[in-house]
């Protein structure tokens, strides 16, 4: 189950809702920082890459990072992904479109195929960097997170 936090959720409410999940059976959570609700108006939502060593420090559960719903801007999501993983996310989820100004929703924050790959190999040089590994993304079409 991929639980993402709210956006006025605190760090102590993100993971009190995944022990909620947990205690009722369900381990496989992973958590998800898409950003907050803040005053500034230059992205869609404030990603909070902080959250991601605070996570670790607490709790078992991996942690993505959704740079696409966490600024709401195409031009940020890979600056944005390339943080996460240097911040020690565990993965990413991103939106990628062939036509993005065709997109029934949300194409001003879709990468288009090309951006993906290039955000892929350098999230795998960052990765290698701090002795981490990638995983192959999936094939355009297929339904699956990678790493």
């Amino acid at each position: 189950m991929l639980l993402k936090r709210g956006l006025s959720a605190t760090l102590e409410e993100f993971l009190i809702a995944a022990e909620y999940i947990l205690s009722e059976g369900n381990y496989n959570v992973i958590l998800c920082e898409r950003g907050v609700r803040t005053f500034a108006d230059h992205t869609r939502n404030t990603l909070d890459l902080s959250m991601i060593p605070a996570v670790k420090a607490l709790s078992h559960l991996p942690i993505i990072v959704d740079p696409s719903h966490g600024t709401g801007k195409r031009d940020k999501v890979i600056p944005m992904a390339r943080a996460a993983i240097a911040a020690g996310a565990d993965g990413l989820m991103v939106e990628v479109h062939p036509s993005p100004d065709q997109a029934l929703s949300d194409g001003y924050q879709s990468l288009f195929p090309n951006q993906f790959q290039d955000l892929m190999e350098q999230v795998t040089a960052i990765a290698g960097v701090l002795g981490r590994t990638t995983g192959a993304p999936p094939t355009p079409g297929e339904d699956r997170p990678w790493g």
